[in-house]
């Protein structure tokens, strides 16, 4: 009982450490940006009015980096999560600077080719190294859909950053999933990760809502998000209560990975390139017949946690109610297809 209460008090230290970092950092970067215009212009594409200042990504990744870093000499971590928190941060320092190019380079950013080009060698290194899935056989299989898991869910946030909150608030609510499977657990760099990236992420909303003080996370932000997440969704397990818990992480980013696959489905029906921006979100469909942006982004948030929750069931319940909870989710997520692909854009 000690040691979980003790173990709580670190996690919960290791989400307000970031989340303050986060809030006090966010307005300053926003000054810095405003100051050497690193900001995001208004194109057809995008959706905003205005000029936004874009280093919200660059608090984010101070405040879960710092935060990791001094619970290092906090904590005595075992080898193994010391190993991974290792990778965690210097895949995720890739990510970073990988987006922050991109935004930079903005409207035209780097090229899409050249950004998965990097994050294949991110994620190919990462795997390398022992960050995996570990349930699937042969191992050449389970390294190469390793590989593509960390990329698709790294864009996945990208792809879904169109709408304020929409990407930090599935960051923060997925981080929280997450560390509600692995707690209480020997998964120790999931749980710290988790909850490092659901206080940064946490800490920069305000901002990103704000009228007076907007700033967006950009490319920077929402890659590593997507890249942390993907990790963490990979290093805890699963499956012994019923074999069915493997795809709790499905559930859990269930809505940016359904942003993904519905966008470019639409795009590719409508002979478009998957990789060009359009207005096919569902997030846009649902404005367009009435929702507000703040009511798209309550829904998508309150489907997240119903998710994730539903996760978490779905590794402590037997076998028969594991596949009647994954059974009802999906068809209910077909059914929100079919009626989300028939709004007119």
């Amino acid at each position: 009982m000690n040691d979980l209460l003790e173990n709580f008090r670190l996690y919960l230290l290791a989400f307000l450490l970031p989340l303050l970092l986060s809030l006090g950092l966010t307005p300053l970067l926003r000054m810095f940006a405003v100051r050497f215009g690193h900001v995001d212009k208004p194109t057809d594409i995008k959706t905003h009015k205005i000029p936004t200042p874009l280093l919200g990504g660059t608090a984010i990744f101070l405040a879960f980096t710092a935060t990791l870093v001094i619970m290092r000499f906090y904590t005595s971590f075992p080898t193994g999560t010391l190993r991974d928190l290792r990778v965690i941060l210097a895949g995720g320092a890739v990510m970073f600077v990988l987006g922050f190019v991109d935004d930079l380079r903005k409207p035209n950013g780097l090229g899409f080719r050249t950004k998965f080009a990097v994050q294949f060698v991110v994620a190919f290194f990462t795997v390398l190294y022992g960050i995996r899935i570990n349930f699937i056989k042969p191992d050449y299989v389970a390294f190469t859909l390793s590989v593509v898991w960390i990329v698709g869910v790294s864009n996945a946030f990208n792809i879904i950053d169109i709408m304020d909150g929409l990407a930090a608030g599935q960051a923060a609510l997925a981080a929280f999933g997450f560390l509600l499977i692995a707690f209480p657990s020997e998964s120790i760099y999931v749980n710290f990760a988790s909850a490092a990236l659901a206080g940064a992420a946490l800490g920069f909303l305000p901002y990103n809502f704000s009228k007076k003080y907007k700033i967006f996370m950009g490319d920077s932000g929402s890659l590593l998000c997507g890249f942390v997440l993907s990790l963490v969704a990979m290093g805890t397990k699963y499956s012994e209560i019923n074999p069915l818990g493997v795809y709790a992480p499905l559930f859990i980013l269930a809505v940016p990975i359904y942003d993904t696959l519905f966008v470019s489905v639409m795009r590719l029906r409508r002979g478009h390139s998957p990789f060009l921006g359009s207005h096919d979100h569902f997030a846009l469909r649902l404005e367009k017949i009435g929702f507000s942006r703040g009511w798209v982004v309550w829904l998508a948030s309150m489907a997240t946690l119903s998710l994730s929750i539903f996760a978490w069931l779905l590794t402590q319940v037997p076998l028969s109610w594991g596949i009647l909870i994954a059974s009802v989710l999906t068809i209910e997520f077909l059914l929100v297809s079919v009626a989300i692909a028939k709004i007119k854009i």
